[in-house]
């Protein structure tokens, strides 16, 4: 709402914007909150600069969410999902598979953590942020049946127990391979996830 001054008579006007409009700008803002989020973790990433990456000004943000709290509920729920979109879209066949673990466990994806899996990227910022974990975690289990259903070749009781494991394997490679200083090392651990797996 914006207040006017017209011949010594306020006025309020209300500028409303298309309903397409409006939802351009929250999926801009989600983009862009996902990939800072993924590069440089909750903390480490302020509204302000959201609203700039998502080249608009601060004040709209609240009329998209609630809260940065909230931003980051629905930023997770999203990204997971695409995730769990992405795996059930696979045809089930060995070399699908080998597909999917070999861009996962790749130097790229270990590189770009903003264009990334959010699992990967995020799972540690959960941990220190209980109101985020509900969504997580209903997510995770959602991915876990994906994996289950295109990837592991285990009977039905058993293919949990191989996604739970696909699963930790994958995260926990990237989550490492990022994390050492050493370009061998890092190569090494991607080289011997995609061989276990």
């Amino acid at each position: 709402m914006m207040t006017v001054m017209l011949n010594s008579k306020l006025f309020e006007v209300i500028l409303r914007y298309p309903a397409e409009q409006t939802a351009a700008r929250h999926e801009r803002i989600l983009r862009e909150a996902s990939r800072l989020f993924k590069e440089r973790g909750f903390d480490g990433v302020s509204v302000p600069d959201i609203m700039k990456a998502a080249r608009l000004t601060h004040g709209p943000f609240y009329n998209h969410f609630a809260s940065k709290d909230a931003l980051v509920a629905e930023c997770i729920d999203r990204a997971m999902s695409n995730m769990v979109s992405k795996i059930s879209a696979s045809t089930r066949s060995s070399r699908t598979m080998r597909e999917f673990l070999d861009s996962y466990l790749s130097p790229t994806h270990r590189d770009n953590p903003g264009e990334g899996c959010a699992l990967a990227a995020l799972a540690g910022d959960v941990i220190r942020t209980p109101a985020t974990k509900a969504s997580f975690t209903r997510r995770f289990k959602d991915i876990l049946s994906a994996l289950s259903l295109r990837f592991a070749s285990a009977r039905e009781r058993d293919a949990r127990a191989e996604a739970i494991n696909m699963a930790s394997l994958l995260v926990g490679a990237v989550i490492l391979a990022r994390a050492v200083d050493d370009e061998a090392l890092s190569e090494e651990i991607l080289t011997q996830a995609r061989a276990a797996l």
